[in-house]
């Protein structure tokens, strides 16, 4: 016997039982597809980070001198590198040092760049004019130079690289928010907190900066990807993290290129896996943009 066809109200109470989670990350794909499918990528390359030790089928950094430079093959699915290393081993590996760099450089710098900007937007006046002409200085070197003086300066290591894409970003969230909290500092909410006496402290940290966290959010997410192209490219100069780390950046530089032509595995894999994060972070970027924002929203 066929079954009764649902009506709106059967729906209706499906849609009310439905988690509120899982509502929010339904409509979310169905009204944007491509944000969609950049979360995907995100979820797919965050898994591989986590459970790297075990989808790995190889030590990333024992060598197998007998099969250097192997082609793809059973054995080794993308082919080895000049020590005999699996790629597919390091390249899930290398999941996990770009995901560290790239969301720890997103923290650091949206966190940074958040307090300057609410505080320069609070205080306005001579510290704001101070304030935005330090940050034009930092606008006036490219993300890449600036990112190479600082490394140059503090030397290698992931901490040190973390610290160095990080300050590109300072200035960028910086001008972001501070434009959206000069028209919080406006609101009557924020007068009256002064007018009762709270401390600059307590209002640009209770009442200001929650309500700019939209687009610290969409700025954190926005440079994720390009934090992560930053620490492929610091480690392909040799200012990143070192060998023997697993490291996209890493993979492509000395050996990828002597043997580019003998061996283009590679540098074929790991680049395509750089291009991969930064399409999804970028498509997922945009999404939330268009989703957080008013003034974005079609629907």
């Amino acid at each position: 016997m066929a079954a009764a066809p649902q009506t709106i109200e059967d729906l209706a109470r499906a849609e009310a039982r439905r988690p509120r989670w899982l509502a929010v990350i339904l409509d979310f794909a169905r009204q944007r597809p491509l944000g969609a499918v950049g979360a995907a990528i995100i979820v797919f390359m965050a898994l591989l980070a986590a459970g790297a030790g075990l989808v790995a089928p190889y030590d990333p950094l024992a060598n197998d001198y007998a099969a250097m430079l192997s082609a793809p093959s059973a054995a080794h699915w993308l082919g080895t590198d000049s020590f005999g290393r699996d790629l597919l081993s390091r390249v899930i590996f290398g999941s996990r040092t770009a995901l560290m760099v790239g969301l720890g450089a997103s923290l650091l710098g949206a966190t940074i760049g958040s307090a300057i900007g609410v505080t320069s937007a609070y205080f306005a006046g001579r510290v704001d004019l101070l304030v935005q002409r330090v940050m034009d200085i930092f606008f006036a070197f490219p993300v890449i130079v600036l990112a190479l003086a600082v490394v140059a300066i503090l030397g290698t290591g992931a901490g040190n690289v973390i610290l160095a894409i990080a300050t590109p970003m300072v200035p960028r969230c910086a001008r972001v928010v501070r434009s959206s909290a000069l028209a919080i500092r406006e609101m009557p909410y924020v007068d009256a907190a002064r007018a009762s006496g709270f401390g600059h402290a307590r209002i640009i940290l209770r009442h200001m900066l929650p309500n700019v966290m939209a687009p610290i959010l969409i700025m954190a997410t926005a440079f994720l990807g390009e934090a992560i192209l930053l620490e492929a490219s610091l480690s392909f100069l040799g200012l990143g993290v070192q060998e023997p780390t697993a490291a996209w950046g890493l993979m492509l530089r000395g050996a990828a290129v002597e043997f580019a032509e003998s061996a283009p595995w590679m540098a074929i894999f790991p680049g395509l896996a750089i291009s991969l994060a930064v399409f999804g972070f970028n498509l997922f970027g945009d999404s939330l943009r268009d989703a957080l924002d008013p003034r974005l929203r079609t629907q």
